[in-house]
């Protein structure tokens, strides 16, 4: 990692031509709830920021999109008007498309095995590409649960899936993906999911097992289809002109506890992925657990079209099958 944090510390000061003001109070925002496992992470992480600072630095969360939705974030980061974020890899890869090979179909085996990869060297590296590309620097990796299909109809086949306005979050290695089984993807902010299910605005969504128990949206599901069909990372980040105003030492501090508490995720979902699961089950819901060969050519449409964006579907591979459980 000392490598990793010299080139990444490197290229924030190459893209930065002034160095802003040390901060003090750091703003920090997230799409998710309060109650989400991101938004206690980040709370977390400025409750040890503070302590570790001597109450020299402090840290104001701001969840629930108060500060835009991610793309809007994103550029708040890029010109210092925002210091950090927990943001999900997709709005990353929408400009820096190496990222979207981390949503790969079925590259991960379960949901552990996403975390193994996720803190492989191969997927810490694609950080350092972060400042340059996106203006921001990335601390490391977080995660949701893996992703899961909830439907107002029953669901026997990937054909059943056909031409349903299916919710999902707006980038495109997922919309490719629901191209490519026919459905009709329709992005949409989380706040609007559990409406637009319930009065039919949408047939379906992508989502995480913790979003569908802890928000309900299995209330208005016939069918639950346990997928397992991508990952959904997270990524710590700091703006890079703010980080070229920090101190050496600020920049140590600061980017080993984002590091921390973001990758403290990975072991809660870990943790909890499956006790959700099972309380989705458990409401009676028409309930199937599928596999690849459920989505049909999709899977291997969607590798085909993205081993020409990102270099990096090929060594994220490697690092998958070298991570995986014999």
């Amino acid at each position: 990692m000392n490598v990793i944090w010299k080139t990444i510390t490197s290229a924030a000061f190459v893209l930065s031509s002034t160095v802003a003001p040390q901060a003090k109070e750091f703003r920090l925002g997230l799409i998710t709830p309060p109650p989400h496992i991101w938004t206690k992470a980040a709370e977390a992480f400025g409750a040890d920021l503070a302590k570790a600072s001597d109450g020299a630095h402090s840290i104001t969360v701001f969840p629930a999109r108060q500060l835009g939705n991610e793309a809007e974030m994103l550029q708040q980061l890029q010109t210092g008007a925002l210091d950090m974020a927990f943001m999900t890899v997709a709005e990353v890869s929408n400009r820096a498309p190496d990222f979207g090979a981390l949503y790969a179909p079925y590259l991960a085996e379960d949901i552990a095995h996403a975390g193994r990869i996720l803190r492989s060297e191969t997927a810490t590296s694609m950080l350092a590409q972060l400042p340059a590309k996106t203006g921001v620097v990335g601390t490391g990796y977080g995660m949701a649960g893996l992703r899961q299909i909830v439907t107002r109809g029953e669901v026997n086949s990937v054909e059943d899936l056909a031409g349903l306005k299916l919710r999902i979050t707006p980038f495109e290695p997922i919309l490719d993906f629901y191209n490519a089984i026919g459905a009709a993807p329709t992005p949409m902010p989380l706040p609007s999911v559990y409406d637009a299910l319930a009065n039919g605005q949408v047939d379906a969504i992508d989502m995480d097992a913790e979003l569908i128990w802890v928000l309900k949206y299995y209330e208005h599901a016939d069918t639950v289809v346990q997928s397992n069909h991508m990952m959904f990372p997270m990524v710590g980040l700091v703006s890079a002109r703010v980080w070229a105003g920090l101190s050496e030492a600020d920049r140590a501090l600061i980017g080993d506890l984002m590091a921390r508490h973001v990758d403290s995720t990975i072991d809660t979902y870990v943790e909890k992925e499956q006790l959700w699961l099972d309380e989705i089950k458990a409401t009676g819901r028409t309930y199937k657990t599928v596999d690849a060969a459920f989505f049909g050519e999709a899977v291997e449409s969607w590798n085909a079209a993205w081993s020409e964006r990102s270099q990096m579907l090929g060594p994220l591979r490697a690092a998958a099958a070298a991570t995986a459980r014999d």
